[in-house]
């Protein structure tokens, strides 16, 4: 069959996301970002979040339809993200896409969210395949999941608390970096001495498991002593030393999920992946382990619509039944439900 081609919708959060894929050839990618317009609240805003996405889904998905030079009629299916997210949010994009693919009389797939970053990787590397062991790092989420085959998941660790991301954007609020925390930690931390001041690692007795919400305290504990004794060190060292903390759970976990199950790749997906540090530690223990590691560029580690239609176009080539549209979303979505 020929390649299916594909719309996708994303809406989870705070970026709207449309792309048009041809199996898994892009050929169009458009995002509206929302992060100005939660800037000044410190954070996402579920009301603010849904309203946005409100006034940009319909001219986002003419724009890619017109950036991928595809008339609507030409789609073979309509794919949307189901969960998990913020459920005002996912319902815009979930009713938009349901209702396209009525008026269109085309297949709607709802898509888990986290199946679509780990299905990222595939859009820019065709080497990337299972069986393989895979970090997702988000705002919402933190987990180590084994890719047996595509469909085909075992989640071996998750947060028990914060998310990275969320620990990112909390602890660069409480130092004075804004939003969103994360690109601000990247950006102080660089020049900063990542070992100037020891912050914990936790849960180092549960190998695949994380926990960021006991880093956040010692974090807070340690700037109020050194303001009380005069003695604040320079915010890059902070951020530096935030920064590795983090990454270094993220790194330790993930390749002792590698050496558990013996695989030879590594993925990896979500907004934490553009974390230069972060890729970079990664890269550094994959060349040491001699395993192949797919993480994908910065853009594909966004929130996205490509990697929502990636996942519907591998459903459409196995033959999988539409979801119809009798479903529904669902803001706690668990992979592999």
């Amino acid at each position: 069959m020929n390649d299916p081609l594909v719309l996708g919708i994303e809406t989870s959060c705070d970026e709207t996301g449309v792309a048009v894929l041809e199996g898994f050839n892009v050929r169009s990618f458009v995002l509206a970002s929302q992060t100005e317009e939660h800037a000044r609240f410190g954070g996402v805003v579920p009301e603010v979040a849904a309203r946005a996405h409100v006034e940009a889904i319909r001219p986002l998905v003419h724009q890619a339809l017109a950036s991928a030079g595809v008339h609507s009629d030409q789609l073979d299916a309509i794919a949307a993200t189901q969960g998990p997210g913020l459920i005002g949010a996912l319902m815009v994009g979930f009713a938009f896409g349901k209702s396209l693919a009525w008026t269109l009389e085309k297949p709607f797939y709802g898509i888990d969210h986290m199946e679509g970053h780990l299905y990222a990787p595939r859009l820019e590397f065709a080497e990337y395949e299972p069986p393989a062991v895979v970090l997702l790092a988000s705002g919402g989420h933190s987990q180590i999941v084994h890719v047996r085959a595509w469909g085909e998941y075992e989640t071996l660790g998750a947060t028990i608390d914060d998310a990275a991301g969320e620990a990112f954007d909390k602890l660069a609020r409480f130092v004075g970096l804004g939003y969103p925390g994360g690109p601000a930690i990247d950006a102080e931390a660089e020049g900063g001495d990542p070992a100037a001041v020891p912050f914990p690692r936790a849960l180092r007795d549960r190998p695949f498991d994380f926990s960021f919400s006991g880093l956040k305290t010692s974090v807070v504990t340690y700037l109020e002593k050194a303001r009380d004794n005069d003695e604040l060190p320079p915010r890059a060292d902070v951020a530096a030393s935030i920064q590795e903390a983090i990454v270094d759970v993220l790194v330790e976990k993930t390749f002792n999920a590698v050496e558990e199950t013996g695989v030879k790749t590594v993925g990896g997906g979500g907004g934490v992946l553009a974390n230069r540090r972060l890729r970079e530690r990664l890269n550094e223990e994959a060349t040491r382990r001699g395993v192949r590691l797919f993480v994908p560029s910065i853009r594909m580690c966004t929130d996205n619509g490509a990697m929502i239609a990636a996942v519907a176009v591998d459903r459409i080539r196995a033959g999988t039944p539409s979801d119809g549209l009798g479903s529904d979303v669902d803001s706690s979505l668990r992979l592999g439900s």
